[in-house]
């Protein structure tokens, strides 16, 4: 997975960051917190971390925008109108085979 790109989070102290894995198209946007309650440290050096009450990961599969192809093909034009609309006769008008 890369990291593409980091937004500010709606919460104080938080950030929103997509994640893309560039074999599977697959993306990831992570809600993390920027600080996390932990203990102090132990004669080993490690840490216990508390609960957090933030976070989440949720993952997609993206397909790629064909940006390219729909730049290099002209838009489609609609046909232009008639210049005059064509004339059909009605029945109240006499056939002219009479």
């Amino acid at each position: 997975m890369q990291l593409e790109q980091m937004f500010a989070g709606p919460l104080q102290d938080t950030v929103i960051q997509r994640w893309r894995d560039p074999q599977t198209g697959m993306v990831c946007y992570l809600y993390l917190p920027f600080t996390v309650e932990h203990s102090a440290k132990t004669a080993t050096g490690t840490v216990q971390y508390g609960a957090n009450t933030i976070g989440s990961i949720n993952c997609l599969e993206a397909a790629e925008p064909k940006i390219a192809a729909r730049q290099a093909e002209p838009p489609a034009k609609k046909p232009a109108p008639p210049a005059h609309p064509p004339v059909h006769p009605t029945a109240a008008e006499p056939s002219s085979r009479e």
